[in-house]
């Protein structure tokens, strides 16, 4: 899809009258995205930075309904969540998962058992299946022998989902652009063009790959602000008020033999019962989320956001409590990351209360898409796409597929196990059987004890739009997360398969490696700040 000399045809592609331009490419605008081209809309998308690399390649990793949301009585956004978590399991098989949740419950979490069965319950009719039981306390420890057993009183097993975020977005926007969209990274929409009449309609646009510092004036019929916990900064161009909060949510990650998990938990964390998890995912183990009402002051200071000390000690106090035989401690930590999420400002004092809802603002003709969760962006992209039709005054007539598309399995590779076919053709869709004959054996290894193959490296730096080195690490291929140090064992091999692909001369890249090297002591490291 982005091929060699991509981003010079994307340039001079722009000057152009587009249907509609979509600000920001995480989930939700790469949703948008996919839907307006499906439609038959010339469609551009822009985004200041990489795709996915603001919210969208720092979630939970989960497509789930939020089974504490309903704690926090939010019926409808769970509803939506599961009915689309179901959808996305149907139609991304191998990038969205089943993963099965145990939650036991102690004496001292003060939930009585039949309001978390009724819980899980509602859960699952909601869903539209029945998918949940109740697991007694010698099951329990038998499944997890290292979780507390001192207070347990039994526990439940339930469904959900988990994903590598950052290859949906990827896959997502590929299918866009096979429908005749352009998606294009790293160019920064820095004003809001407004016709005769006031109303917004295009963008002046800045290359800010650090390449090249050219600029560009796109026209639009439509502009779509999709930069969800940013969306306030486009929206004040037009004098619009503040109407969200960003709410930050921090993980730890570890490796599989310091937190051996054969499946997820859902626990209560001891100091104030808020809902966490511990999941397995891509061979490593992650534990999360805080809510944490995330500084503005902070965005002066910090290009990306990044778990706090206090958030640390808040998810290790959680683990010492779970797994008193473990004894966590900060030099457990494999790495860190933290992302924002956009809410809606109800007023809420408590930030695990605040609503997960989405809305759609029309104003002055740039409509915006803000709120929601990962699992509803098709939902949310609908949605958008109706009121940018309103917009346009062309009815609703146009036929939208916002389905991802199911692939059939991907054919036998000599000495290539079916598991990994199947990993890769969920991350790669139609690009799989490109990426392996791309490569020789040598690169069908598997990276270290990982899924992840050395191919996906050199493709990834070939086709992927890649334009720096924190690009190819943390979002196409997540080994600075996944890996000790970052990675730094094994960049000789990454240079190796990466650098003539991406075209980079030795002072380029070691520039590169400098700057991942401080971006992942900053904010991904087990210490950052």
């Amino acid at each position: 899809m982005w091929k060699k000399g991509w981003r010079e045809e994307a340039w001079s592609a722009l000057d152009q009258k587009w249907d509609i331009v979509v600000v920001g490419g995480g989930i939700t605008g790469a949703g948008v995205f996919q839907a307006a081209a499906s439609a038959g809309l010339k469609t551009l998308l822009v985004d200041a930075h990489d795709f996915s690399f603001g919210t969208s390649s720092r979630s939970s990793k989960l497509v789930h309904g939020g089974f504490r949301y309903l704690y926090n009585r939010q019926y409808q956004v769970t509803y939506e969540s599961v009915r689309q978590r179901e959808k996305l399991l149907q139609q991304a098989p191998h990038l969205v998962t089943p993963l099965a949740f145990t939650l036991p419950n102690y004496v001292n979490y003060h939930f009585p058992s039949w309001m978390l069965r009724c819980g899980l319950a509602l859960y699952d009719l909601m869903a539209g299946k029945w998918d949940h039981q109740l697991v007694a306390a010698q099951e329990v420890n038998r499944q997890f022998p290292v979780l507390k057993k001192n207070g347990l009183i039994r526990g439940f097993r339930y469904k959900d989902a988990e994903l590598d975020d950052s290859r949906l977005v990827l896959r997502v926007l590929q299918e866009g652009a096979a429908d005749g969209g352009l998606a294009l990274n790293y160019a920064r929409a820095e004003l809001l063009l407004r016709n005769s009449r006031s109303q917004v309609c295009g963008v002046a646009l800045r290359d800010t790959s650090g390449v090249s510092d050219r600029t560009c004036e796109i026209q639009a019929r439509v502009v779509v602000n999709a930069t969800g916990p940013w969306a306030d900064g486009l929206r004040s161009h037009l004098g619009a008020p503040p109407r969200l909060r960003q709410l930050r949510g921090s993980h730890l990650v570890f490796s599989r033999e310091q937190l051996p998990l054969p499946e997820a938990l859902t626990l209560f964390h001891p100091r104030d019962r808020r809902a966490m998890f511990a999941l397995p995912w891509e061979g490593v183990s992650l534990v999360g989320t805080t809510d944490i009402y995330h500084s503005p002051d902070l965005e002066t200071s910090y290009r990306e956001p990044f778990s706090s000390r206090e958030e640390t000690d808040y998810i290790l106090e959680a683990l010492v409590f779970l797994f008193p035989e473990l004894r966590f401690s900060r030099q457990d930590i494999l790495s860190s990351f933290s992302g924002l999420r956009p809410i809606i400002n109800a007023g809420a004092d408590n930030p695990s209360k605040a609503s997960r809802a989405h809305q759609v603002w029309i104003e002055d003709g740039l409509v915006t898409i803000t709120g929601g969760k990962l699992t509803t962006f098709r939902l949310m992209a609908r949605q958008t796409l109706q009121a940018c039709l309103g917009v346009m005054g062309a009815g609703p007539q146009r036929k939208v597929d916002t389905r991802l598309k199911v692939l059939p399995l991907t054919a036998s590779v000599s000495g290539i196990q079916r598991y990994t076919l199947d990993y890769l053709a969920g991350r790669y869709g139609v690009y799989t059987d490109r990426l392996l004959s791309a490569a020789d054996y040598r690169d069908h290894q598997h990276i270290e004890n990982l899924s992840n193959i050395w191919a996906e490296i050199r493709w990834a730096a070939r086709s992927e739009a890649v334009m720096h080195l924190d690009d190819l690490l943390l979002r196409r291929v997540r080994l600075g997360l996944l890996l000790p140090g970052g990675g730094r064992a094994v960049m000789p091999r990454v240079r190796a398969a990466a650098q003539a692909e991406l075209g980079w001369d030795d002072q380029r890249w070691q520039a590169e490696e400098e700057a991942y090297w401080r971006i992942w002591k900053t904010y991904y490291s087990p210490a950052p700040g």
